[in-house]
């Protein structure tokens, strides 16, 4: 297990090695500790993800920094090997409120965020509709984020929105001028094309990131092998609803299938899950490491009279024999 200090230092390496840094995006700790699992180096934080699971409904600026930061921090710790990438939204306020949002994420012990230009309250930056703050305030809100760090590998990622509220030469003077103003790395949300992106990537300095977000039918932003993406010259990449979406899919094809069928449905699917790291879900989301800290830390009297007699599975019993000890 690696400590933040660590995660955001290991990151910045990541970042100085010129090769594209590919980042799935997770929503709560499961998902966190899915992502790095997988073996990828890092996970993005969605701000999507988290408001749609979260309230059930659209991304619409309806969270608060409390809320992100709870969640971030639980994503820090189960991801407890890999850095954690979040969004920060508008940063919550103005200036003077992004000096405070810095601090609490870097508490919550994730290795960086992005804040965007966004008017308050924001929208998803693939939805019509959005409006920008003017230039020189956004540019504040960068200088007040990179100040408020206190440790200097904590990473500001300055995102622009302007594509879709005023035009991509707007979003390009953006993209310098923010990096000018201390942005460690830039972020053009939601260009409409691969020339868009080419010629951002190109004129802007700096590292940059790329969001292949978009995930309605008829898309905005391109979806380009990683290869490509890399060549452009971003550093990141992010999919922010990749496993999210297909999770939901998965439930809905699930209650429809027990809502039609009923336990007979459900059996078949546990025998579909045989094999699976999902078969025992009690050893997969660790009881067996519960019960080895009991072992550890508790009187050894008290833990074996807590087991002694009792049913239900027993932790480490990966037969998931459910018996009487």
């Amino acid at each position: 297990m690696k400590d933040a200090k660590s995660k955001r230092n290991a990151l910045r390496q990541r970042l100085n090695s010129g090769k594209l840094l590919v980042a799935p995006g997770a929503h709560n700790g499961l998902s966190a500790r899915l992502v790095q699992e997988a073996g990828f180096e890092a996970v993005y934080m969605t701000g999507s993800g988290v408001a749609n699971t979260l309230t059930g409904g659209a991304d619409v600026g309806l969270l608060t920094m409390s809320e992100m930061t709870m969640m971030a921090r639980f994503m820090a710790q189960a991801a407890d090997n890999i850095p954690v990438i979040s969004d920060a939204d508008t940063g919550y306020g103005n200036a003077i409120n992004v000096i405070r949002t810095v601090r609490e994420f870097e508490l919550s012990g994730i290795a960086g965020i992005h804040i965007e230009d966004q008017v308050s309250p924001k929208r998803c930056g693939s939805i019509a509709g959005k409006e920008v703050i003017p230039i020189d305030e956004a540019c504040g809100k960068i200088r007040a984020a990179a100040d408020a760090r206190t440790d200097p590998d904590f990473l500001i990622i300055a995102r622009t929105d302007a594509r879709g509220a005023v035009g991509f030469d707007d979003a390009v003077a953006r993209g310098k001028a923010y990096a000018d103003a201390g942005a460690d790395m830039i972020f053009p949300d939601a260009l409409l094309s691969v020339e868009e992106y080419e010629t951002f990537a190109r004129e802007v300095p700096g590292p940059k990131l790329f969001n292949m977000g978009g995930y309605a039918k008829k898309r905005t932003t391109p979806k380009l092998p990683l290869q490509q993406v890399e060549d452009m010259g971003y550093a990141v990449c992010i999919l922010p609803l990749l496993a999210l979406r297909a999770g939901v899919q998965a439930m809905i094809d699930t209650l429809a299938g027990f809502k039609q069928d009923g336990i007979d449905y459900e059996l078949r699917q546990l025998e579909a899950f045989s094999d699976q790291p999902v078969e025992n879900w009690y050893e997969f989301t660790g009881i067996a490491a519960i019960r080895d800290l009991e072992d550890r830390y508790m009187p050894k009297d008290a833990i074996e009279q807590r087991y002694a007699g009792t049913a239900g599975h027993k932790p480490g019993d990966k037969d998931n024999a459910q018996g009487m000890e």
